[in-house]
């Protein structure tokens, strides 16, 4: 059965491609876009003169039935302008749909600004969360920000030039002046990989241009445990159960149990507890 291919593409410096993803992009018989106008001059630079088909975000419902369509003949190649489809980019619509039409979708790994600025950032990327971009208006990215606060982990962050001021300093109200990677242009002539705290890079870019991914490091506090119960110094727990009457062999057996001692200690503690008693052992 024809195949859906997400097919990720160079997020700056045409080089960044995979022979799979040529082969790919080459073979197949329609690429879906999001601007085919940067589609394009990936593949002039590669000599390859596959047919495009737009998809966007605001064309992508309608796009969908015509898409599925040409899956009912061949395969489809899905690509956005940089990086992976359907990761802060249009494309999740599409390939729901395909995968509900019974249509195989495969995933054709490459380049990506989120584990490019985490490899660059200096910061642990073990675990981290993506945020994507956060919201337009202060007041809805504040509430994101502060929902993510106690996270121990990295973060991950996309953001326009004329977003970048307003945005650093919700993270400093937010997050507070924590360690952050602000990575600009990545791969691309001009890049530019800043390391230091927020209110460092809210100095810095006083004029930002070009496409920045931001890389934060996650809360450094670590959170209160509820106080833990006192454990119950042994030769009480044997004295309790023996003021109920249990015998040696009994207490010694349920003490063992519940602490995890070697049986002969608590048997030389219950030895112990009967001659403070004056007392002979049961």
């Amino acid at each position: 059965m024809p195949t859906l291919f997400i097919v990720s593409t160079p997020i700056g410096n045409l080089e960044d491609i995979t022979l799979r993803a040529l082969r790919i992009l080459r073979d197949t018989p329609l690429i879906a876009a999001e601007d085919t106008r940067v589609t394009r001059k990936l593949l002039a630079r590669h000599s390859i003169s596959t047919p495009l088909l737009s998809l966007h975000a605001h064309n992508e419902p309608a796009r969908i039935p015509a898409i599925l369509d040409a899956l009912a003949k061949h395969d489809v190649a899905l690509v956005t302008d940089a990086g992976s489809p359907t990761l802060s980019d249009p494309g999740a619509h599409l390939v729901r749909a395909a995968a509900q039409a019974g249509c195989p979708v495969v995933p054709i790994p490459g380049p990506s600004a989120i584990t490019a600025a985490l490899s660059a950032s200096g910061l642990p990327a073990d675990t981290f969360t993506f945020l994507g971009f956060l919201p337009r208006r202060s007041k809805d990215r504040l509430s994101t920000l502060k929902s993510v606060v106690s996270l121990q982990h990295t973060l991950v962050i996309f953001e326009a030039p004329h977003r970048l001021q307003d945005t650093l300093q919700s993270l400093l109200t937010a997050l507070g002046d924590r360690p952050i990677a602000v990575c600009r242009e990545l791969t691309k002539l001009h890049e530019e990989i800043f390391r230091g705290s927020i209110s460092d890079a809210l100095a810095h870019f006083t004029a930002p241009r070009g496409e920045f991914t931001l890389v934060i490091e996650g809360s450094s506090s670590v959170p209160s445990l509820p106080p833990q119960p006192q454990a119950i110094p042994l030769h009480q727990q044997l004295a309790a159960l023996k003021a109920q009457g249990l015998r040696a062999k009994d207490a010694v057996a349920q003490v063992t149990a519940s602490t995890g001692l070697p049986k002969r200690d608590v048997y030389k503690a219950w030895l112990e507890l009967g001659k403070q008693a004056g007392k002979g052992v049961g």
